[in-house]
């Protein structure tokens, strides 16, 4: 096998699982809004087992990156043309996954945030119902 057929094999596997990720960051992002935590672990989980493969997709190609790409032995200019491509669609797939990141990031933060005023609002209301029963018992003890 050429080695050329390896990294093309290896970009078109990259590609495939980054499309994946970006799916998984889609739903990630919308998982984040509607505070679904139980499937939002899940949905990390699988997102965790993706990344795990990038990374050895990625040992994989450090020696491809290495090389001088005008000196690759293609079998023909349109297999060193598709490669190329499926090499930025990655790049652009990447972009677009680190972007749904930082989206899924921000609407957690606003999650938690909305979150922790809801607590807010329960304690003081808590400590209000407190005040008010030792009042009671206060008044009632006197009368």
């Amino acid at each position: 096998m050429l080695t050329t057929e390896r990294l093309t094999q290896l970009i078109s596997t990259k590609r495939a699982i980054l499309t994946q990720l970006r799916e998984i960051g889609q739903r990630q992002t919308d998982l984040a809004a509607s505070g679904d935590i139980g499937l939002l672990l899940s949905l990390l989980g699988a997102k965790q087992s993706l990344i795990a493969t990038l990374q050895e997709l990625e040992t994989a190609l450090r020696p491809h990156y290495a090389e001088d790409p005008e000196k690759r032995p293609w079998r023909s200019a349109q297999e060193r043309v598709a490669c190329a491509q499926h090499a930025s669609e990655c790049n652009a797939l990447l972009e677009e996954i680190l972007r749904l990141e930082q989206l899924a990031a921000e609407k957690m933060t606003a999650r938690r945030n909305e979150v922790a005023g809801q607590l807010q609002q329960v304690h003081a209301a808590s400590q209000v119902r407190n005040a008010y029963e030792a009042q009671r018992r206060t008044t009632t003890k006197v009368t």
